[in-house]
């Protein structure tokens, strides 16, 4: 008998995942729990552990491979004389447009083997990021069965004047820009509006440097004591009505290069200042190494950006993202002040909400010490 290990569900916006590497290598005896392979979500890079005893069998995805949730990547097989000594498939790279071909044909991908048995069935997602295989006849053969690559965001839209230009390739897109493009797209609707002042800083950059403390993490304390006297910036919209939540979780944008990533420091307003200084480490830490975990980004209740560290960014504004009220962009310190703008989700609060908002933390700012206590 064999067990099918399909491409696990690791978040709620993952729809493909990136096969990076195999722990262990065809006919390595395999433990249940045992870490087998390594997928890299839209977030992070993740561990898929062995829910069976047995031995790793193909065929394999290739390491760097990309598959749909739910698509077979390996098998674990009872005893190791079932295991068949197939390489791993293999992904054709990307090549240049030749002048006069169409730009619009996918790029080409080889089969990846998925079994007739299982291609219609994905595996339950375990807690942890544990993913339980199907169980299969160890005699089903494989089928073949072409996949065709997501179009790259955009190229649907403008492909007339794509076309019009010069030879070009179309480059897949990393996992985390293909998050941040669906997210896009699914707040473009939200009716924001976004209201901008100028408020002190100098007292809480002093106070960091001083205290040798991180300055994002005394303006996510900031946001969060103003959020506690404005709770209406805690809420969210549904069709039934506001969602009211009863603790300040600030999901706070840190650049990863490719693209942003939000981890979420919890109850920033009620936990001792020390102890989120030491939760916020970890978590920074987390984004060095790519092992976010679903729970380390999700179900922020407001959201914080700070630029300031580009001393060229005199002030921009953010996308409200789902689930929240509103989002703070800080941009780089001025004589004049440092420009804060704060863009709201406008069915959950209006613009005199907003200025009352930003009185307040100005407040906050100008006494913090405060913050730390």
């Amino acid at each position: 008998m064999s067990y099918a290990i399909t491409m696990p569900a690791l978040s709620d916006t993952m729809s493909n995942g990136r096969l990076v590497k195999w722990a262990k290598k065809l006919g390595d005896a395999i433990k249940k729990g045992e870490v087998i392979a390594e997928v890299e979500t839209d977030k992070a890079v993740m561990d898929v552990e062995a829910f069976e005893d047995g031995y790793l069998s193909g065929p394999l995805v290739a390491e760097g491979t990309e598959a749909p949730v739910g698509q077979v990547i390996g098998y674990i097989a009872d005893q190791a004389n079932e295991v068949p000594r197939v390489e791993a498939a293999a992904v054709e790279a990307p090549r240049p447009k030749a002048d006069g071909e169409n730009a619009s044909a996918p790029a080409a991908i080889a089969p990846a083997p998925v079994s007739a048995v299982l291609a219609a069935s994905m595996g339950s997602v375990q807690p942890a990021a544990r993913q339980r295989p199907h169980r299969a006849p160890a005699s089903a053969r494989p089928v073949a069965e072409t996949v065709a690559p997501a179009p790259a965001p955009g190229v649907g839209s403008a492909s007339g004047a794509i076309e019009a230009g010069p030879p070009y390739q179309v480059e897949r897109a990393s996992s985390l820009r293909e998050a941040v493009a669906r997210n896009m797209i699914a707040v473009a609707t939200t009716p924001t509006f976004r209201v901008t002042a100028h408020l002190p800083i100098a007292p809480v950059v002093k106070l960091a440097k001083d205290r040798q403390q991180s300055l994002v993490l005394l303006l996510a304390r900031a946001c969060a004591r103003t959020v506690v006297a404005h709770p209406l910036f805690n809420a969210a919209y549904t069709p039934e009505g506001l969602a009211r939540r009863q603790r300040v979780d600030i999901g706070i944008a840190v650049d990863r290069g490719e693209g942003l990533i939000t981890p979420v420091l919890r109850d920033v307003a009620g936990r001792p200042f020390a102890e989120l200084a030491r939760d916020w480490s970890a978590l920074r830490d987390k984004v060095s190494s790519r092992r976010l975990q679903p729970a380390d980004y999700s179900g922020a209740t407001f959201y914080l950006s700070d630029l300031g560290v580009f001393p060229v960014v005199d002030a921009f504004d953010s996308i409200v993202p789902p689930g929240a009220a509103a989002i703070l962009s800080v941009a780089a310190a001025r004589p004049q002040g440092t420009a804060f703008t704060l863009a709201c989700d406008h069915r959950v609060v209006f613009g005199a909400d907003a200025a009352r908002f930003l009185e307040t933390l100005s407040r906050e700012l100008g006494e913090p010490e405060k913050l730390l206590a």
